[in-house]
């Protein structure tokens, strides 16, 4: 039996993740162990562990992984990132996917093709409250995007209602011109990220 073959770092796919990350997330670093994935709380529901996007990214899978669901499950809990041995940005290479398949279209071909709507509606009401207000994401998101289901989960509403699980107003956070001005620079370094 001859030794196994690394996979190759030199992808065009993979210097492309990687350029577009906002810090080096470490990328090739990437033992395969299976941590990652293994401490993901939504990794049942994705399509890919993260070590085995990771090693998609580096055989220049590139269509396959930004039309995987895996991002898009991703809830940013960074869970991942204290437990990997390597300090892989993990986290921070689901970001670069999202936006990648946002920009090329591939959103919308995932198993998770409602993910990057839902995505919006919850940021604008970060940037409009500085917090989640879920009575309005869930009703603003359904009645723009799955207008029929509506009525689906109406009840499940009823029921967080009567229990007092969410409130029927949304309430903004004290300073919200703070984070607006902070997402407004976040967007803008972004945005100067992709003119490189």
């Amino acid at each position: 039996m001859g030794a196994s073959k690394k996979p190759a770092r030199g992808s065009v796919f993979f210097r492309e993740v990687v350029g577009a990350t906002a810090v080096d997330p470490h990328l090739e670093a990437c033992l395969q162990c299976g941590t990652c994935g293994g401490s993901c709380p939504s990794g049942n529901d994705m399509e890919h562990t993260p070590r085995t996007l990771f090693a998609m990214i580096a055989a220049g899978m590139r269509e396959t992984v930004l039309r995987s669901n895996t991002p898009w499950y991703c809830v940013s809990c960074y869970y991942c990132m204290e437990r990997c041995p390597q300090e892989v940005h993990i986290t921070d290479v689901m970001y670069t996917l999202k936006r990648l398949a946002i920009k090329e279209g591939f959103s919308r071909q995932s198993s998770a093709a409602q993910a990057p709507a839902f995505s919006e509606t919850f940021m604008e009401h970060v940037e409009r409250y500085g917090r989640s207000f879920e009575l309005g994401l869930i009703t603003r998101y359904f009645l723009r995007h799955r207008p029929l289901d509506t009525v689906k989960i109406a009840p499940i509403g009823a029921g967080m209602l009567r229990r007092k699980r969410f409130d029927l107003t949304p309430r903004k956070i004290r300073q919200i011109e703070q984070l607006q001005a902070i997402l407004a620079r976040a967007d803008e370094l972004e945005r100067n990220a992709y003119r490189v």
